[in-house]
């Protein structure tokens, strides 16, 4: 693995931490306000200042990473599960099953524009964590199947798939225990790089106001809560927006090197020299 990957995967493991610890690492209550501090810049006490109400902007960013790290984590494993589930059974099945899948479930999908999609969505669900999620998820899961798809498209055509097809192994038995394990490293790398883009699309739609609520804190909300500060207090945006540029680039950081790791390297040359061609 590159000094990148190592490097993104290192980020990843911090940042987990710092979700899961928030609670204790944070050194302030995010709730906890204070006027005649409001728009303090950074000091020694407040190493990324206060924002617009007094709060701690450290703590803040710190709690932030979990609803993060949340909707990005939940995204990928649900829309990875079903779209593992669809693709398995269009490109295992074939025929009309996957005429119906790839032809017109996916083109419907990806007829719409994913972001807006989501936005119509939430508008009308209301915004709160749980329906960013679920909107996320309904846009996302294509992109999941069509890879499965084609890599079973790829595995079920393998000598060792058709001896257990030969020998009356069942469908099932087949695809849980010859294809899928076969096409789980290229699913490993995209649930990876999925989850930067789940967290990028969290911080869209919460910096939109259809995402976390107040007084719940999200990157994306203080980016907009800050934006009308950006003169008079840029740390508001300043540390949020670093926050953010540091998850999605660990995530893809990571996803590259594990792509990398994953991917059998080319075998050597074996070929004799010129001058040493054989006789």
């Amino acid at each position: 693995m590159s000094w990148t990957g190592k490097m993104g995967w290192g980020l990843v493991v911090l940042l987990v931490c710092v979700a899961l610890w928030a609670p204790y690492m944070a050194p302030y209550d995010i709730r906890q306000q204070d006027l005649t501090a409001r728009l303090q810049p950074p000091s020694r006490a407040h190493p990324m200042g206060r924002d617009e109400f007094g709060r701690d902007v450290f703590s803040r960013v710190l709690y932030g990473a979990r609803v993060s790290l949340r909707v990005g984590i939940m995204v990928v494993a649900i829309c990875a599960s079903v779209g593992t589930l669809i693709g398995a059974l269009a490109g295992y099945y074939g025929g009309w099953m996957d005429r119906i899948i790839s032809g017109f479930l996916f083109n419907a999908f990806l007829a719409f524009p994913g972001l807006l999609l989501a936005l119509a969505m939430i508008a009308f669900l209301g915004p709160s964590v749980n329906n960013l999620i679920l909107a996320l998820s309904i846009i996302g899961w294509v992109s999941y199947a069509r890879l499965i798809r084609g890599q079973v498209l790829k595995v079920k055509e393998l000598e060792f798939v058709q001896a257990a097809r030969a020998m009356g192994a069942s469908d099932a038995r087949i695809l849980w225990r010859h294809i899928l394990p076969h096409v789980v490293p290229p699913l490993i790398v995209q649930a990876t790089l999925g989850v930067a883009g789940a967290v990028l699309a969290e911080a869209s739609l919460s910096f939109l106001g259809l995402g976390v609520q107040e007084p719940m804190p999200s990157w994306g909300k203080m980016l907009d809560s800050g934006r009308a500060y950006l003169t008079t207090a840029p740390h508001l945006v300043l540390f949020p927006g670093l926050a953010i540029a540091l998850t999605v680039l660990a995530f893809n950081f990571a996803g590259d090197g594990l792509n990398e790791w994953l991917t059998p390297q080319r075998s050597r040359s074996t070929h004799a020299s010129p001058g040493r061609e054989s006789r």
